[in-house]
């Protein structure tokens, strides 16, 4: 399992549909179709701003977030965007592998 940070936001439409539902009950309604894709939902937070909705989720895969993040923006009612988190010791194991790398003009 990875974790992932999925951002949002509502359309019109989508704000609607929140203010009708609630917040309690979208996050239900998310953390079910995490859990459709075979994940759990960690954390999830409104925000002011830029961005409605902060959505930190544990996934089998990719293939499983880019599902939800097309479900998700299919239905017209957010734009939403995914980002793979790293742990700390993932870090520390790129630091340890050797990479052939030159940069460019060198």
């Amino acid at each position: 399992m990875g974790k992932y940070l999925l951002q949002a936001s509502y359309t019109q439409e989508g704000l609607a549909g929140l203010v009708k539902e609630g917040g309690t009950s979208r996050r239900a309604a998310l953390a079910e179709t995490v859990e459709g894709v075979g994940g759990t939902l960690e954390s999830l937070y409104y925000a002011f701003g830029e961005t409605d909705l902060f959505i930190i989720a544990d996934l089998p895969d990719d293939a499983a977030a880019t599902a939800v993040s097309l479900a998700v923006g299919a239905a017209g009612a957010l734009s939403a965007s995914v980002t793979v988190l790293v742990a700390p010791e993932t870090v520390d194991e790129a630091i340890a592998k050797s990479v052939p790398y030159r940069p460019p003009g060198t």
